[in-house]
């Protein structure tokens, strides 16, 4: 009953999910600014919002990781059993979330469009979210473990970190949060949107294939089992998938979910026909693995930046690519624009590095 009642309402499930994807787009800019580096420290993990205080934030993921495991939170695993949400429990948050849903839209003018946006976020069992963080603490000095094309895993998980620090800002104190525009909430019948902090990457690069893919199977039964999830089929929960091979055996159980990617990936390389679009996901940038050229930087060099543009990377993708074919083609040789095959990690981080304070604009490997 009260979903028919509500059916006038049509916009109420699509409109907060669209400026929530707004305000995670904001945030992925200020994201930017302050991951330009994973290797110098600054003063404080979590910046604080005080405009008045001198403290910079954190910009580097492995200190902040360190900070936040050994000051914040404890090595204990949690080994609670799994909650399966009867269908008592189901219609119960319907008809709670139903009658906040109409008294805020009584109550507020520019209802589902008002700010902030009202975010739960799941408090899963450490399996899934602080025994991997502790995995890649523990492990990451061991460069050991490459890719085919000789890339660290560590080294990759840090560029697809945007999982942590959106997580770790979701669960910080309100005074030192970056995102504004987002609350949390502690009532799943509050929110309009719920965040599920599950580490996809770190699972798939630093646990043995079949133990990653139980893992999958575990933290997608602990979701789907959740009230919230049988209510909505999932439509208002988001997915950190960002890895394009992250949570790739189940993903066709979470599709109506909200995906945080690194591209839409067009090719259907990496993604399933009707698994993503822009509709109902965000793409959050990557964490340049290069030094962070901060204000100071930026005035002493400016006089030297005599280049416009600096590329180096692989200059043809592995499904395609059209995009950076086109883009090749059309900067090649043209006037302040440097572009260079390098596929090699260790080459192509010392060659961005030495360009850095070169250049006006550097392009990421990710376009």
């Amino acid at each position: 009953m009260a979903n028919k009642q509500l059916h006038t309402l049509s916009s109420r499930s699509r409109s907060p999910i669209l400026l929530f994807t707004i305000c995670l787009f904001v945030f992925s800019l200020i994201f930017l600014l302050f991951s330009l580096s994973t290797r110098h420290p600054s003063a404080t993990p979590y910046p604080n919002s005080n405009p008045n205080l001198s403290l910079k934030p954190e910009t580097s993921f492995v200190a902040a990781l360190e900070h936040f495991l050994d000051h914040k939170y404890p090595r204990a695993s949690s080994s609670s059993p799994f909650p399966t949400a009867s269908e008592e429990d189901v219609s119960r948050l319907d008809d709670q979330a139903f009658s906040k849903e109409r008294d805020r839209f009584y109550r507020e003018p520019y209802y589902p469009l008002d700010l902030p946006i009202r975010v739960y976020v799941y408090e899963m069992p450490t399996k899934f979210t602080y025994d991997l963080l502790w995995l890649f603490r523990n492990s990451y000095r061991d460069t050991a473990n490459l890719t085919s094309n000789g890339s660290p895993v560590h080294r990759l998980i840090e560029q697809h970190s945007v999982d942590y620090w959106l997580w770790a800002d979701l669960i910080a104190p309100e005074s030192e949060r970056l995102l504004k525009s987002v609350v949390r909430v502690e009532r799943q019948e509050d929110a309009d949107l719920f965040y599920v902090p599950f580490f996809t990457t770190i699972s798939f690069f630093l646990l043995e294939k079949q133990q990653c893919k139980a893992l999958y199977r575990e933290a997608l039964k602990w979701v789907t089992d959740q009230p919230a999830w049988k209510r909505s089929e999932g439509r208002n929960h988001i997915f950190p998938i960002h890895h394009p091979w992250s949570f790739k055996s189940v993903r066709r159980y979470v599709k109506n979910a909200i995906w945080l990617l690194p591209d839409m990936d067009s090719t259907g390389n990496w993604y399933k026909p009707g698994q993503v679009f822009l509709e109902k996901d965000l793409i959050l940038p990557y964490v340049p693995n290069v030094n962070l050229c901060d204000t100071k930087c930026i005035s002493e060099s400016e006089s030297k930046r005599s280049t416009l543009l600096y590329f180096r990377g692989r200059l043809k993708r592995n499904a395609g690519g059209k995009i950076r074919a086109k883009l090749v083609a059309e900067l090649s040789g043209v006037g302040g624009v440097v572009i260079e095959e390098g596929t090699n990690w260790r080459g192509r981080e010392s060659s961005i590095s030495n360009w850095h304070a070169q250049v006006h604009f550097l392009l990421k490997s990710s376009w």
